[in-house]
């Protein structure tokens, strides 16, 4: 497996919806009380029912473009302190993992342009991972959930 990096959800994104109510478009978020199951992306997790969270729209990207998405995002209403780890690719593979069974990997460009993507199972999440972090062009990846398309997280290579 290629030593890598599991980027956080940006410091001033989680600020502004927790405090100020706006997500990336400028819009109020959704307050909600977890059914239990929902992707947590600030601790790479699926919620317990009954937790506080925040329901807001999203981009990962940095830069304008054509592949520039916005998408919801489930996160945590209140800081938490919890560990997460960020070395290692989140547990995948059976209903209650934060991945479930299947789930989309996106390769991109330093000038955020796709390269390459795959629609990808458990099993061969860490050789699409080792395969796409082997293309010298690629900066970063994405993963994503398949059936709503939200963003799941980013993958850097570890420096």
């Amino acid at each position: 497996m290629t030593a890598l990096t599991i980027a956080p959800i940006p410091r001033k994104f989680l600020e502004r919806v927790r405090t100020e109510g706006l997500d990336d478009l400028g819009q109020p978020v959704k307050h909600v009380i977890a059914q239990g199951g929902e992707p947590c992306r600030d601790v790479l997790r699926r919620a317990q029912p009954g937790e506080r969270l925040i329901l807001a729209s999203f981009t990962p990207f940095t830069k304008a473009g054509p592949y520039k998405e916005y998408g919801p995002i489930f996160v945590k209403a209140d800081a938490s302190d919890e560990t997460v780890l960020r070395e290692a690719l989140p547990p995948a593979g059976s209903d209650g993992t934060y991945l479930n069974q299947q789930f989309v990997v996106r390769a991109y460009t330093a000038d955020e342009e796709i390269r390459d993507a795959s629609l990808t199972n458990a099993h061969e999440l860490e050789a699409t991972v080792d395969r796409f972090l082997a293309m010298s062009d690629v900066a970063f990846l994405h993963v994503r959930f398949p059936a709503y398309g939200c963003f799941a997280f980013r993958i850097d290579r570890a420096r």
